[in-house]
C-alpha cells in the first residue's frame, strides 16, 4: 500500500495519477479538502480510501498501518508563501512531516517528501543541493524556513540517509487550480489574456533585471512526478535532491509562451511590485541537478514552450485545467 499525502493537491494527484498508470491502485489519499475545490482533483484517480490528515497522523501514531505500507510519498503541506501564522506553518510542515518521518524509518517504509526552492532565499549561496550547502541557507519568508528546519533535522539527525526530499522549484501544471493566489503564473496568465487580452507582470526594482526579466526554474508537473516516480523505484538513493529543469526562464519568456499556445499577439503590461512582496522576491532561481544525474537519474524535462503548450491546449482550453 502506498500513501501519498497531500493527494488532492497539485504534485500529489498528478503522482497518484503516475501510479494509476502503472497500474497501481493500492493507494491511500490523506488531505485536508476542507472548502476548496481540489476534491475535483480526485475524481478521475483510482484509490483505497481518503483519510483527512489529522486522522491519518493519529492513526499512525496508533500502529494502525505498522507492516502494511511499502511507501510514504508526503507531499502535504501548506505552500502559502505569504502565510503569516509561523506556528501553523511550523505544525504542519516540519512537525507533521517529522512524526511521519521518524514513523517511517522504524518501520523500513520509503518516505519521500517535499522540500521547496523557497529554502534558497535570495541565492545568496547558490542552488546546489549538496548537504554542507543546505546548512548554509537563510530563507526569505516562513514558508521556505518551515521547510528548511526540516531539511536541517534531516541532515544533522542523519535521517536523511534513509530517506529522499526533493526541493521542487516553481511547479506548474493541471490540477493547480484550486490554489487561489499559489497558481502558477502559467494559470494566471492565461486567465488575464482570456479575459482582457493581455498579462500583468511585475516591474523590475533592480538594475540588473529588466521588467519581466526576472528568472525562476520553472518544471512542468509532469516532470516533477518523474523524479518523484524515479525515487520510489530506487529506495537505496537517499539524500536532498532539487526537482527543476537545471535552465533559468524569465517571466517575459513564460508569458509569450502562454500567448503562442493561445495563439495570440503578445501583450504585457508592467506594474510596481507590492510593498509585501518586496525582499522576499526571488529575482533568479535555477536548479543544480547534478546531483540526479550522478545517481544516475537521466529524466529529460519538457521545455517551457513544450510544457506551457500541453498545458493550455490540452487541459485548459478544454478541460478546466485538471488531470
Amino acid at each position: 500500500m502506498i500513501i501519498v499525502t497531500g493527494g488532492a493537491g497539485l504534485i500529489g494527484s498528478a503522482f497518484v495519477s503516475r501510479l494509476n498508470a502503472e497500474g497501481i491502485a493500492q493507494i491511500i489519499i490523506v488531505d485536508n479538502l476542507g472548502e476548496s475545490n481540489k476534491w475535483k482533483n480526485l475524481v478521475n484517480l483510482s484509490y483505497m480510501d481518503y483519510i483527512h490528515k489529522l486522522d491519518f497522523i493519529e492513526q499512525i501514531q496508533a500502529g494502525a498501518y505498522d507492516g502494511a505500507i511499502e511507501a510514504i510519498i508526503h507531499m502535504g503541506a501548506c505552500s502559502s508563501t505569504t502565510e503569516s501564522d509561523a506556528d501553523y506553518l511550523m505544525e504542519n510542515n516540519y512537525r507533521y512531516t517529522r512524526v511521519l518521518a521518524e514513523w517511517a524509518i522504524e518501520n523500513n517504509v520509503r518516505f519521500i517528501y517535499a522540500s521547496s526552492a523557497a529554502t534558497y532565499g535570495e541565492g545568496e549561496q547558490g542552488y546546489s543541493d549538496s548537504e554542507d550547502n543546505i546548512q548554509l541557507l537563510k530563507p526569505r519568508n516562513m514558508y521556505g524556513y518551515s521547510k528548511h528546519v526540516f531539511d536541517l533535522w534531516a541532515v544533522r539527525s542523519g535521517a536523511i540517509d534513509n530517506m529522499a526530499g526533493l526541493k521542487f522549484f516553481n511547479v506548474f501544471g493541471p490540477n493547480e487550480y484550486h490554489k487561489g493566489d499559489m497558481r502558477s503564473m502559467v494559470h494566471k496568465a492565461f486567465e488575464q489574456i482570456r479575459d482582457t487580452g493581455k498579462i500583468r507582470l511585475f516591474k523590475s526594482d533592480r538594475k540588473e533585471y529588466a521588467d519581466g526579466g526576472q528568472q525562476r526554474d520553472f518544471i512542468y508537473v509532469k516532470d516533477a512526478v518523474e523524479y518523484t516516480w524515479w525515487l520510489m523505484n530506487h529506495p537505496d538513493v537517499n539524500g536532498i535532491f532539487n526537482v527543476g529543469t537545471g535552465i533559468a526562464r524569465s517571466w517575459n519568456d513564460l508569458a509569450n509562451a502562454v500567448f503562442s499556445a493561445m495563439k495570440k499577439r503578445p501583450d504585457i503590461e508592467y506594474f510596481d511590485m507590492p510593498e509585501r512582496f518586496k525582499g522576499k522576491y526571488q529575482y533568479f532561481t535555477q536548479a543544480e541537478m547534478n546531483k540526479f544525474s550522478a545517481a544516475g537519474c537521466d529524466i529529460r524535462c519538457h521545455t517551457l514552450e513544450e510544457a506551457v503548450t500541453d498545458y493550455v491546449q490540452n487541459y485548459l482550453l478544454p478541460r478546466d485545467g485538471y488531470l
